[in-house]
């Protein structure tokens, strides 16, 4: 399912704007404001978990949506940049945006030889061999109980950030604290996908071996993608695991891979802003049922997915945009009306 919406080239952000940059702008200046009114109206620690998945699915995007790589073992990243971000602003008593940052770096040094093995395949065999990588990780922060706390977690996971008490105390100050990491991760993916090297991605992932005869070194783009979307992924995670206070073994799960996979294609492939809309739904439909006593979660969260994929085959947000855009391509315009009238 999720490698048939890939193969069928979805619209992504890197296509010509059919409206221009206004469009763009007034996008950009609603999800800025949404961002910061998030807490206002969500638990804040919700919204933090809100906007840091956004920012795990936008960089499973830039994989899956603009190079065509089914990545199932992104929650090495996401909970091995935990991990250390809680290690080093426990053992080291730094301010957590640095903490964040040497968590990003780990997951980017970690990738590294990952996509380099990885990316020799594709497809479903991508994936598995993503999917093993993660699982060996998980093992390991299961079996190094003495760095990681094993089944138990990292526990004590500190908000250190220059003695401020408002922010290190109060989730709601802690929010407009590490949004900024957090929406420049975001900024980043956008710069990657609207540069020439995200032409390229997205070259790759619609003809590949068109891609190699034009002289790109297609397994080196690949594999640069597969870093620089781990790192994005480190940032993410790093914020989660401050915002908590406390890294869980299940960070590590490729079940987290699964879910960000599900949030991805939930608000639709290749759209950035899709990941952003499936990681709110899919964050606050669990908040909810969890609130209500219900345990059920991850049923009535597959079952919201399958009918998704079945009512919108584009993802949320990936529909609504290609509606609206062909909807703006049938419109005629004034010049071809005038001359329609002559």
């Amino acid at each position: 399912m999720t490698q048939s919406a890939v193969a069928e080239a979805p619209v992504t952000e890197a296509d010509p704007p059919v409206t221009g940059n206004r469009r763009r702008w007034i996008l950009l200046a609603v999800g800025l404001i949404a961002a910061l009114g998030l807490p206002w109206f969500v638990y804040p620690p919700v919204a933090m978990d809100i906007v840091a998945m956004a920012l795990f699915a936008i960089a499973l995007d830039l994989l899956l949506g603009f190079t065509g790589l089914l990545s199932f073992g992104h929650a090495a990243f996401w909970g091995s940049s935990a991990y250390v971000t809680g290690l080093i602003a426990t053992h080291y008593g730094v301010p957590f945006p640095m903490a964040v940052i040497g968590g990003a770096v780990f997951a980017m040094i970690l990738a590294l030889p990952v996509g380099y093995v990885s990316v020799r395949r594709s497809g479903i065999y991508f994936a598995m061999v993503t999917l093993a990588f993660g699982q060996m990780v998980y093992f390991i922060g299961y079996q190094w109980s003495d760095l990681t706390g094993g089944e138990n977690g990292l526990q004590g996971v500190p908000r250190t950030f220059f003695g401020i008490d408002l922010i290190e105390t109060e989730s709601f100050y802690f929010y407009y604290a590490a949004l900024p990491i957090l929406l420049l991760g975001m900024w980043a993916a956008w710069r990657i996908v609207h540069s020439p090297f995200g032409r390229v991605l997205v070259s790759i992932r619609d003809n590949s071996q068109r891609a190699r005869a034009l002289g790109y070194e297609v397994e080196k783009y690949k594999v640069i993608a597969f870093v620089l979307s781990a790192g994005l992924t480190g940032l993410a995670g790093g914020v989660f695991a401050i915002n908590h206070g406390f890294v869980a073994l299940t960070e590590l799960h490729w079940s987290t891979s699964g879910d960000v996979v599900l949030m991805t294609v939930l608000g639709g492939i290749g759209t950035l802003w899709g990941g952003i809309v499936g990681a709110f739904l899919t964050v606050m439909l669990a908040d909810y049922l969890a609130s209500s006593g219900f345990h059920g979660i991850d049923l009535i969260t597959g079952a919201v997915f399958v009918l998704v994929v079945l009512l919108f085959r584009r993802g949320v947000w990936g529909t609504v945009r290609h509606r609206w855009m062909a909807r703006r391509l049938r419109r005629p315009t004034s010049s071809q009306e005038g001359t329609s009238n002559r």
